[in-house]
């Protein structure tokens, strides 16, 4: 299982939010290049990169951070927010992104993200599925949609998706464990994809607990910069 450390930003700096609320906005880090070098010299392989910014307006904005986090480290990288448009797409597979999550397009435009899907190969691309009692949320968590993840993901599988990025809203932040039974039941109804879980990790037990169910991947965040996991204590998962 791939243990993926996480850094959020707004406003160029390493942030975490406690479900999905904008208004509970705790900077941990001013640089986060520099926690991605830790991370890496951590022996971290991954990084879940996220543009808190770019979520909320539809478009990717802190394209300064995704750059020296590409030239300054080899993480493998997989990023996120505000992705909308084939120049995205392109600029960011060719700043040697490796993964690009895309949530709300995918539940607004299913269809343009088969296509990307299609074009782009399905490697390069993660369905970001942010649910809120099984019901996908969108634009940053700060919109409902009427989208169950199951539906859209049995909507998306035929046109290639192979990799989903479930987030848990009600869980995250809150340091008290991962929504196991929703990752059960992904995996259940879905067990050929490459299922990552994220929301709610506080421990090595939940990692250990996610491991043993055979998921693809695990996000940390708030976890690790609350002191909760230590880096080091994550290379024994893996």
């Amino acid at each position: 299982m791939r243990i993926i450390p996480a850094i959020d930003i707004i406003d160029g700096k390493c942030v975490r939010l406690t479900q999905g609320d904008y208004q509970k906005k705790k900077v941990y880090r001013e640089n986060p290049v520099e926690v991605a070098k830790e991370f890496e010299d951590a022996g971290m392989e991954y990084l879940h990169l996220v543009d808190l910014d770019g979520a909320k307006k539809g478009q990717v904005i802190n394209w300064d951070v995704i750059e020296d986090i590409q030239a300054e480290t080899a993480l493998h990288v997989d990023f996120g927010g505000g992705v909308k448009t084939e120049k995205e797409v392109e600029s960011l597979l060719e700043l040697g992104v490796n993964q690009i999550n895309v949530g709300s397009l995918a539940v607004k435009d299913p269809a343009r993200f088969g296509d990307w899907i299609r074009v782009h190969g399905r490697e390069n691309f993660i369905l970001s599925a942010d649910v809120m009692n099984e019901y996908i949320r969108i634009v940053g968590w700060q919109e409902d949609s009427q989208v169950k993840i199951y539906d859209l993901v049995h909507q998306l599988a035929d046109s290639g998706l192979k990799y989903i990025t479930c987030t848990d809203i009600s869980a995250d932040g809150m340091l008290q464990g991962p929504n196991f039974n929703l990752y059960r039941k992904l995996k259940s109804k879905f067990p050929d994809m490459k299922i990552t879980a994220s929301g709610g990790i506080s421990s090595c037990d939940d990692l250990e607990e996610l491991k043993y169910m055979k998921l693809h991947g695990a996000i940390v965040g708030k976890a690790i910069y609350e002191g909760k996991i230590k880096l080091d204590e994550l290379k024994s998962v893996v």
